[in-house]
């Protein structure tokens, strides 16, 4: 057996292995592509899948690349990925430099691409879409032996699929309510100069819950702080609502922030010599259209405590009190920082009963966690590594919160 033949029948059964220890479609397909990506000479690479209710359009399934690439899509003879699917066969770019305009990829502005390959897959009823492996200028071009395993890597993906498990149509056609692009944030001590975001893309989609995942100092709480008008961007830009923030002065900031955002904190920041109501009719009386602060209790299932003062209660129940102190002002947007990380688990879940609530209300929620399996119930994870978007993921299906376990 020469070389190349026994590279192939390593990382088959890394697949299969990793594929036999799930449960799912959605986890098969998103774990057979993280080994995928590791056993190519690929540095990023995009699952696409075409719609089974409206074939016009090939949708990001899965993707782990610093893009975030949700409401991009192709139609069947458009772009590499397009041309993939509408011909049916494997469509490779080694110097992508040199492409003729009409193949180059529109989702691919800001990696620095050198090769790219992308390769259909099918089931027995249908063709379902392609995997499209990048490789950056950093690291080289694609040789024809590493296109080649790009395209036995993507029959991998037809062995995970099968006539009763179709990916799912696009997960959402929503507004776009935020942008962030070619955000950078440095922060200066003396001569040292430290980068903690180093060119951050996302958008933020109306009645979302959104989820910022990473270890500590990466970059994620920063980017909250950013998109709440807290702190400032070194370079690059966010708008709301179509509205560049970037440069808005401080009076402006605040009307954005007492007009559109809603803040829970890991420490729960409750005024001590007010009572539950009380915290909340605080803020009610800064902005217009508040909601009854009994109404807020209510959905977070904390009315019977709005006598109570914060040192007379858990701290499961000060956290819902915040969440309906940043309720009572109707915002669009809630912007939660680490909400569980000082509860228990049993009292994280009341918490995030809580914010299941909020979201099936229509309230856009974007938190902040280190919590893998709290990402569960989230529409899309966004994962940062080293300042830098590393990965999104969509959830199809999100998780209840009384299904989460750690």
């Amino acid at each position: 057996m020469d070389n190349n033949a026994m590279k192939y029948y390593k990382i088959i059964g890394k697949v299969q292995q990793a594929i036999s220890k799930v449960s799912t479609l959605d986890e098969a397909l998103k774990v057979g592509l993280q080994v995928i990506l590791e056993s190519s000479a690929a540095d990023h690479a995009v699952m696409w899948y075409s719609d089974p209710k409206d074939n016009s359009k090939l949708h990001p399934y899965y993707w782990i690349c610093p893009l975030d690439l949700s409401s991009v899509s192709y139609a069947p003879g458009i772009g590499a990925v397009g041309q993939a699917f509408a011909k049916q066969s494997p469509v490779t770019i080694i110097n992508f430099q040199e492409t003729p305009e009409p193949v180059t990829e529109k989702d691919l502005e800001g990696i620095n691409v050198s090769s790219l390959c992308c390769v259909p897959f099918s089931n027995d009823t249908r063709h379902i879409g392609c995997i499209e492996f990048i490789k950056t200028v950093e690291t080289g071009y694609f040789s024809e032996d590493d296109a080649d395993v790009c395209q036995l890597l993507a029959v991998m993906t037809e062995l995970a699929i099968n006539e009763s498990a179709l990916p799912p149509e696009n997960w959402s056609d929503r507004k776009t309510i935020l942008s962030v692009r070619n955000v950078t944030r440095e922060y200066k001590n003396g001569d040292i100069i430290t980068k903690v975001l180093k060119g951050v893309n996302f958008d933020v989609f109306e009645g979302e819950f959104l989820a910022l995942l990473g270890e500590s100092g990466c970059g994620k709480s920063t980017v909250l702080n950013i998109i709440g008008g807290m702190d400032k961007a070194t370079s690059g830009t966010f708008s709301f609502m179509g509205k560049d923030m970037s440069n808005a002065n401080t009076d402006e900031l605040t009307q954005y922030r007492r007009d559109n955002i809603g803040f829970v904190f890991q420490s729960y920041n409750l005024m001590p010599n007010l009572n539950a109501k009380q915290n909340l009719e605080l803020i009610a009386e800064l902005v217009d259209n508040a909601m009854d602060p009994l109404e807020a209790l209510d959905l977070v299932h904390m009315k019977e405590k709005q006598a109570n003062y914060p040192s007379q209660m858990s701290g499961g129940q000060q956290q819902r009190i915040s969440i309906a102190r940043a309720l009572v002002k109707r915002p669009r947007l809630i912007l939660a920082d680490e909400p569980t990380a000082a509860l228990d688990y049993t009292t994280s879940i009341e918490v995030l009963q809580a914010f299941e609530q909020v979201v099936e209300r229509g309230t856009t929620l974007i938190m902040v966690t280190h919590n893998e399996e709290i990402t569960r119930m989230a529409n899309r994870v966004i994962r940062f590594r080293d300042g830098k978007l590393y990965e999104v993921t969509v959830n199809h299906k999100p998780a209840k919160a009384t299904d989460l376990v750690w």
